[in-house]
């Protein structure tokens, strides 16, 4: 079965070789130890933002590598961006309603 040429750029734009995943899983895995070594530490308020940052960062990596959300359409990356700003809205509301108890 021949591919149309249109067709074939778009599959070799999707592919990604399986060096660079393997070198994302393995930044993964380094993250997820320095977060589960932060819960160890007592860094005060500190352990609460550095997790979420280091979640943020974890979520972007997935989310543009293992999701292909870099070569996606740019309609599909504006609805995943309203997604994590309402997300965000929720988490900043949830931590002044804690932080004023």
């Amino acid at each position: 079965m021949q591919l149309s040429e249109e067709h074939q750029q778009d599959v070799n734009h999707h592919r990604t070789s399986y060096g660079h995943y393997v070198l994302v899983w393995l930044g993964l895995l380094a993250f997820t130890g320095i977060t589960v070594t932060l819960s160890g530490m007592d860094l005060g308020r500190w352990v609460i933002i550095s997790t979420l940052a280091i979640a943020s960062i974890k979520s972007v990596l997935v989310a543009n590598v293992f999701m292909h959300l870099k070569s996606e359409d740019k309609v599909f990356t504006v609805f995943v961006l309203v997604a994590v700003a309402t997300l965000a809205i929720f988490i900043t509301l949830t931590f002044f309603d804690y932080a004023f108890k």
